[in-house]
């Protein structure tokens, strides 16, 4: 009779291979023990109280609000028309290069600078002129027009 054909390399092998199946096997059973599947729907409900936290118990009836249909706003809320008054700023030039056409307004309330092309001038302008003007967003950001010496 000849010898057995399994080394112990392959008797290893063997071994973890039936423990890992073995393992599976019992993550599977864990599973089916601790699913949630079977559940009654009681069991599954989240309740959102007056902070907005999510909780397991039902909120109060007694304590329920009621809300009109009118008062709920979706998207972006209705504003006001601006005073045409408004919307004139006043504002000190900064800088304009009158060969390339463009320069910066220096707004005299919130100091910022904003871009004046000469195609939103009324009148001629040079730097450290008063000027009063409109504003209007543009590719970049704020852009003066209708700007007049004040």
């Amino acid at each position: 009779m000849g010898r057995s054909q399994e080394t112990f390399s392959k008797k290893e092998k063997e071994k973890k291979k039936l423990k890992k199946r073995q393992d599976k096997e019992q993550k599977k059973e864990d599973r089916k023990a601790n699913s949630d599947k079977g559940k009654g729907i009681d069991e599954m409900l989240a309740y959102v109280d007056d902070e907005g936290n999510i909780t397991s118990t039902p909120p109060d009836p007694k304590n329920k609000r009621v809300i009109k249909q009118e008062d709920i706003q979706i998207g972006v809320s209705k504003q006001a028309e601006a005073d045409p008054a408004d919307l004139i700023r006043k504002g000190t030039v900064a800088f304009f290069n009158d060969s390339k056409g463009y320069g910066f307004i220096q707004d005299h309330v919130s100091q910022e600078r904003v871009f004046v092309h000469q195609n939103g001038l009324v009148d001629k302008i040079k730097e450290n002129d008063r000027v009063t003007f409109e504003v209007e967003m543009g590719h970049k950001g704020l852009n003066a027009v209708n700007v007049k010496l004040a």
